[in-house]
């Protein structure tokens, strides 16, 4: 169905299915392209656009630059009762965490937490989808990833950090989880490409141009600047903190520990993640997910209208009613990638 705007109409399998048929065309195996597919798909479903089909081109550069291996095994290491590691083999971290799932899950529930580290890996996409299923299962689930450099420290003069974002999803009683993904940069990377490809401006206080000065023009940024901690020290203190979680706990690189100048067309940083989930039905007092809602219910109380994650649930009510909104001319595109008329 197309709009008056411009848009067709897709249901989330159409979408999912066609992009699934994408990665596998441009060189990834079909079990890692149905868990990009399904990542890609939700983001766009639920409006996150910078981490939706905006990032196809971006994977397919990457796939043919020989940058990541999209065809690689996850290799899963059952390291101690409450840890598990997994080696992504230079592939994407999405199929290395749905390998490690099982055992992640049976390690939670026996001791009441357990993390997961992943290493030699590429994450590409919205952290929010790798924490938001925990929580559906009435698990507690924080994820940090970290970057390629593009954001200098609190006091420095050069990128340093990744943009290093931190997810966290809680299980609320007869509602959504709680679920918020955030970078601890004051914008994410994905949003200063989109801001530069539609010519808008940025406020102060994001990003530096190449020469450290500081700029409101996303191409300035995009073009040899960085962007900004968001809070000053406090984000830097933060992304920091990623960076230790994410890349020297896991065994991955730092955000300034690889080199893909010899890969015209990567994009995606070749880092680690953390995950560590709880399952808060083994601690004490009342139940957990009655506590979020009472949490909840006096941030309302408090005038918070909007709590983490709400936006995203309304969007993907709306996209599972009527489909989801791809531009008429890049749905054209996409199929065209995927080899179709």
């Amino acid at each position: 169905m197309t709009t008056p705007t411009g848009k067709t109409l897709l249901p989330f399998s159409e979408l999912e299915a066609l992009l699934a048929r994408i990665f596998v065309r441009h060189g990834t195996s079909d079990d890692v392209a149905k868990v990009l597919a399904a990542n890609c798909a939700s983001a766009q479903r639920d409006g996150s656009d910078s981490h939706g089909v905006f990032r196809i081109p971006g994977y397919l550069s990457t796939l043919a630059s020989g940058w990541v291996n999209g065809k690689a095994v996850p290799q899963v290491e059952d390291v101690a009762p409450g840890y598990v590691a997994v080696d992504a083999g230079n592939g994407f971290a999405q199929p290395a965490l749905e390998a490690a799932r099982p055992l992640l899950l049976e390690k939670v529930r026996h001791n009441g937490i357990a993390l997961l580290a992943i290493r030699n890996s590429h994450h590409f996409a919205a952290l929010w989808p790798d924490v938001e299923p925990f929580a559906q299962e009435g698990l507690v689930a924080l994820a940090f990833v970290n970057s390629m450099a593009c954001v200098v420290p609190h006091g420095g003069h050069k990128a340093l950090f990744g943009t290093n974002p931190i997810a966290f999803a809680a299980p609320r009683a007869g509602a959504n989880p709680l679920v918020f993904d955030l970078a601890t940069s004051a914008i994410a990377h994905g949003d200063v490409q989109i801001a530069a490809r539609e010519g808008h401006t940025l406020p102060e206080g994001y990003g530096v141009d190449r020469n450290g000065e500081p700029t409101r023009d996303p191409a300035a940024i995009l073009d040899g600047g960085a962007l900004l901690p968001f809070g000053g020290y406090k984000g830097s203190a933060l992304s920091m903190m990623v960076e230790l979680l994410a890349a020297a706990l896991t065994g991955g690189n730092f955000s300034f520990d690889f080199d893909w100048s010899q890969h015209p067309g990567a994009k995606t940083p070749w880092t680690g993640e953390l995950l560590i989930v709880i399952d808060p039905s083994k601690g004490t007092g009342s139940n957990f997910a009655q506590r979020t809602e009472t949490l909840v219910g006096a941030m309302l109380d408090a005038g918070q209208t909007r709590q983490p994650g709400d936006r995203r649930y309304r969007q993907r009510a709306e996209s599972v009613r009527i489909g989801i909104a791809i531009d008429t001319d890049e749905l054209a595109k996409l199929r065209a990638l995927a080899g179709e008329g």
